[in-house]
């Protein structure tokens, strides 16, 4: 679960984290005339959107009074936000509204997982501002990391060490390392699977702010955090991936143009693979699981047809707890019950798969005997 930049720079606060001041969150161009007003008639006017790059893409924007953040607000508060990390473009319905800050100069800080070391990994680095993935493309020597023993935890003379390794400069070491810190056990505490704060903002009077803070939460968590239900709705950035948590579903939109159903997450990714390989383009990651009865299979194809830009349909299914006759099924009551205007080509495989083929022989799906069969058909039928 993904929070908004507001929420996580919640989070943080409450972990001593100091942020910069500010008047709260404005969905009304009204709001963020009062918000700048309350500020002292300047402010920052900042859409929430789970994405980088928002100042480049007009996300952010700088108002000199109240009456300009209105003007603002009313330009930027429905606005479709498209950047390079979401080229489609991100809706965007409230605006965080804060004071202007002098930066003098940007830093790095994050926390994520590394699965090969089965470890959670602190990296600092003094380019801040910019996309940590870029920097670590074109600058690795100027990041530092640390990995953390989770017997152990970290310990301070750690902290230190790898803010001294960044290169951030002498006199900001002890207060950087406090920083990461108070990250560090908010990461844990909250069971995140990320948390970065880029940049790390260096203020004209010294101080260090987090500048922005990006967030987020294993969902297999959230049980454990009621503090957070009231972000869930909030916390997926495409409509239709909304809908699918909704609805119980394990989808990922893709951006393509085949939509792709299997049971299990390998076989998906898979069948994802054999469509590129075949020429085509996924539209999206969608897993029934195991044991998926009709009702399911029907949910899913309705689901990934909302998406717009799907121009067929791939089943890839193959059967251990997952009967291919209910998969069968679910796809005839789907054709029968939604209005499908595209090819479908169903590969069926494994327990009741021929029964299941007989059920889809009266239908106009396309059966598969492969992955690979499957794949070239409904890359050719889409073409």
């Amino acid at each position: 679960m993904k929070l908004h930049e507001y929420q996580g720079k919640e989070l943080l606060a409450k972990y001593g984290v100091e942020i910069p001041g500010n008047a709260g969150i404005a969905e009304t161009p009204e709001q963020a005339r009062d918000a700048v007003a309350r500020l002292g008639g300047k402010g920052v006017l900042k859409a929430q959107a789970h994405t980088g790059g928002r100042g480049k893409a007009g996300g952010i924007k700088v108002a000199g009074s109240p009456e300009e953040a209105e003007t603002l607000a009313r330009q930027m508060i429905g606005m479709i936000l498209k950047t390079h990390q979401v080229p489609q473009g991100l809706r965007v319905e409230k605006l965080l509204i804060e004071e202007p800050i002098t930066i003098e100069k940007e830093f790095y800080i994050g926390v994520v997982p590394d699965r090969a070391t089965q470890r959670n990994v602190l990296i600092v680095s003094a380019m801040g501002g910019m996309d940590i993935e870029a920097v670590a493309e074109e600058h690795p020597e100027a990041i530092a990391k640390l990995p953390v023993d989770p017997l152990i935890g970290v310990r301070d003379y750690q902290l230190r060490q790898v803010c001294y390794e960044a290169n951030l400069p002498d006199h900001l070491i002890l207060q950087a390392a406090a920083f990461l810190r108070k990250l560090y056990t908010a990461y844990m505490e909250a069971d995140a699977s990320l948390a970065e704060i880029n940049p790390l903002a260096v203020t004209k009077d010294g101080r260090l702010l987090a500048a922005d803070a990006k967030f987020s939460i294993d969902d297999n968590a959230l049980f454990r955090h009621p503090e957070f239900a009231a972000f869930k709705e909030e916390s997926e950035e495409d409509p239709i991936e909304a809908e699918a948590h909704r609805r119980g579903l394990a989808y990922v939109r893709l951006g393509g143009y085949i939509g792709v159903i299997g049971n299990g997450a390998g076989l998906v990714m898979a069948t994802i693979d054999e469509v590129a390989r075949a020429g085509g383009k996924a539209a999206n990651f969608l897993d029934i699981g195991g044991g998926a009865k009709a009702d399911v299979v029907h949910n899913a194809l309705e689901l990934v047809l909302s998406d717009p830009n799907v121009k067929g349909v791939m089943f890839n299914i193959f059967g251990g707890i997952t009967r291919g006759d209910e998969v069968a099924k679910g796809i005839i009551e789907g054709t029968r019950t939604l209005d499908i205007r595209v090819p479908m080509v169903v590969r069926l495989a494994g327990t009741n798969a021929a029964e299941g083929a007989a059920l889809l022989e009266k239908t106009s799906l396309i059966p598969a005997e492969t992955m690979a069969e499957a794949a070239e058909k409904i890359v050719a039928l889409t073409k």
